[in-house]
């Protein structure tokens, strides 16, 4: 079975359709419906790079499919570590306090 993931830009519509090659005995032992499977994979492969630290929590929602606050609970579900720096601490500040 072949896996169609299509990776959102984060900033546009661009769309790179990529094409992962699972074997068929792989999908059967993932013990989800059919049309759910999709969705799972993307959601671990996101989960997956930005555990690594390749992808920050925006872009992996994103390939996850889902929004920044679903994917901050999923996180939260897998007892993932977040990656906040104190660099990430003074934008979050410097931006609140430019928003008030």
């Amino acid at each position: 079975m072949c896996v169609g993931t299509r990776v959102k830009a984060m900033h546009d519509e661009r769309v790179l359709k990529l094409i992962l090659k699972i074997p068929e005995s792989i999908v059967d032992a993932l013990r989800l419906p059919r049309e759910e499977v999709e969705g799972e994979l993307q959601k671990e492969l996101a989960l997956a790079l930005y555990q690594r630290g390749v992808l920050s929590s925006g872009e992996a929602s994103v390939l996850a499919g889902l929004t920044r606050w679903e994917f901050e609970e999923l996180l939260g579900q897998r007892r993932i570590r977040r990656h906040y720096t104190e660099k990430n601490l003074e934008e979050d500040i410097e931006y609140a306090r430019s928003h008030q």
